[in-house]
């Protein structure tokens, strides 16, 4: 058997080698995909987050507590949306939402949810806005706002 200068083998046999570690670098490849999967499915995207993100696109504008949870609105330059946030989550229990833009028809979320109700986004470039929320019998709302 050839030897080269550095002491490594030549031929065949230095073949063998660097295909094995080849194979094994292709092997760990799929197994690191498929363990990164299984941890976002059993922890989620946002695992590491202290407060859930909001499903609302924009920056809070206001945010109006109430008994049992808060009513949060956002606002971006042509929409605003708002949710109805519950305190604890739990059990499903009755919850709603609306958002009217000032002219236009109320948008509404309602129904029996264990965190919250909405989103609800309307179309408010350039008008006054009005929210309410309702959880469990309790209530908030806000005048015309955002105008």
């Amino acid at each position: 058997m050839s030897r080269s200068v550095s002491g490594a083998e030549t031929g065949p046999g230095a073949v063998s080698g660097a295909v094995r570690g080849n194979r094994r670098r292709l092997a760990a490849y799929p197994l690191a995909l498929l363990l990164a999967a299984g941890s976002l499915v059993l922890a989620g995207p946002g695992a590491g987050a202290a407060d859930a993100a909001s499903v609302c696109q924009g920056r809070p504008t206001r945010t109006i507590g109430f008994a049992t949870g808060s009513l949060r609105l956002y606002r971006t330059r042509s929409y605003a949306c708002v949710l109805a946030v519950a305190k604890r989550a739990g059990a499903a229990r009755p919850m709603s939402v609306s958002l009217q833009p000032r002219g236009g028809r109320a948008v509404v979320d309602a129904g029996r949810f264990t965190r919250q109700a909405g989103p609800v986004t309307v179309h408010a470039l350039h008008r006054c806005v009005r929210a309410t929320a309702s959880l469990d019998g309790r209530s908030a709302a806000t005048g015309w706002i955002l105008c």
